[in-house]
């Protein structure tokens, strides 16, 4: 089955489906609405959006529209000098980091000793074992209030030995970490604790703070703000409220350099929808000397098959009687003869006589001319007279000479006479 779009619409349905996989948010124009509603019907999605004609008609619309208005006939090389492609300005990206100013104050640095002891995460603490981390961790808990912080540390670390199950414990010796300046250690501990519990308000409390004195602004955010959500903390909100303004300008800075990614590929995707373009308008003015070949022929085509009656004609042949009638005439046109009492034969034959006056009916061989086919219609005894409804076939001298078989050469007015030599 022939595709009912002619080459040149697909040309250019192509091109604005090139255009619509750059620049996808096209969709969203009112005009286009029924294309959006016809992809989401089928399960697809357009991205939200508007897109920017301004600057894309801007940078892809010059080669387009001069590609469009230029004649189609002749040959664009030798009459038209080579197209210089506009350059493209070149944008200068300033260092993604040098407009970030962020105080660093109260930041420390990394500790880098090795881990800690976690305990065995295996481990079933037995009842006693259980009573004895209990006494380690408020021997601990004594120690660093007495801001004895690596005694505390040793401390807990026996609780975790014991029951490697509590994930206070682990929160615990972090807090102590953060007093020893060793944050790296705290957020170790604090992440065993969230894997035990993931809803330890202390555990993310402590690893904000960690993160915070690492110059993890935007960890540290998260993570004591988190810690609010949970359980609500007075010293946590304040650790929160001195790392936001931080966290705020990182968090500006990222949406900032997003902004600039995007632009960076919208103008990509516009210099390749301009390359694409200048692509498609040189193929579609190759396409269209072949277009325009097609259409001339077709054009005759349709001045052949025109005209008032052709399709009664085309419709009468798919009758069965008619069908066989005219293969009868065609054959051998003196079985007319057998068909003058009947109105449907003879009706089909008046219009077939019309398109021959008018230069033939197509699809059909003429009734005459060529030596070894039927000469034409025979003339009847009566002289020229002709059956109902047709004129009389006068003879020339070199109608159907030779060529003829209608047996009335010599009884009629002339025998074997051509349909298109009638007037």
């Amino acid at each position: 089955m022939e595709c009912p779009i002619n080459p040149a619409e697909l040309q250019k349905l192509k091109v604005f489906i090139n255009l619509c996989q750059m620049t996808p948010q096209l969709l969203n124009l009112p005009q286009l609405d029924f294309l959006k509603s016809f992809i989401e019907s089928l399960g697809g999605k357009v991205p939200e959006g508007q897109p920017d004609l301004a600057g894309m008609m801007g940078g892809a619309g010059t080669g387009a529209s001069a590609g469009a208005n230029k004649p189609s006939g002749g040959d664009a090389t030798s009459t038209e000098a080579p197209r210089k492609e506009a350059e493209e300005p070149k944008v200068v990206e300033s260092d993604p980091e040098s407009d970030l100013e962020l105080d660093d104050e109260g930041c420390v640095q990394p500790d880098t000793e090795p881990d800690q002891p976690m305990g065995d995460a295996s481990k079933e603490p037995t009842e006693e074992e259980f009573d004895q981390a209990n006494d380690y961790r408020s021997q601990a808990a004594a120690a660093y209030s007495e801001q004895k912080y690596d005694e505390a540390v040793d401390l807990f670390t026996k609780a975790i030995q014991l029951n490697p199950k509590s994930a206070l414990y682990y929160a615990k010796r972090g807090q102590a970490y953060l007093k020893l300046q060793k944050p790296n250690a705290c957020i170790r501990d604090c992440n065993r604790a969230l894997e035990i519990n993931p809803d330890s308000a202390t555990a993310y409390k402590f690893r904000g703070r960690a993160n915070r004195l690492l110059g993890h602004w935007e960890e540290a955010a998260k993570d004591l703000r988190q810690a609010c959500k949970l359980d609500f903390d007075e010293e946590a909100d304040e650790w929160l409220k001195e790392v936001t303004p931080n966290a705020k300008k990182i968090e500006q800075h990222k949406q900032k350099q997003e902004r600039k990614r995007q632009e960076r590929e919208f103008r990509d995707r516009q210099e390749r929808v301009r390359k694409a373009q200048e692509a498609n308008r040189r193929a579609a003015e190759e396409g269209s000397k072949g277009t325009g070949a097609s259409a001339g022929a077709g054009a005759g085509a349709g001045g052949m098959f025109g005209g008032e009656g052709v399709e009664d004609i085309l419709k009468a042949f798919s009758d069965p009687e008619v069908s066989a009638a005219m293969s009868d005439i065609f054959s051998n046109p003196a079985n007319i003869s057998k068909y003058q009492n009947n109105p449907k034969i003879m009706s089909i034959l008046m219009k077939l006589y019309s398109k021959g006056e008018a230069g033939g009916f197509p699809g059909f061989p003429g009734f005459g001319g060529a030596a070894g086919a039927p000469g034409g219609f025979p003339s009847f005894p009566s002289g020229g007279a002709g059956f109902p409804g047709f004129p009389g076939f006068p003879s020339e001298s070199d109608a159907g000479a030779g060529a003829g078989t209608g047996p009335g050469a010599g009884s009629g007015t002339g025998g074997g006479a051509r349909v298109d030599d009638l007037d």
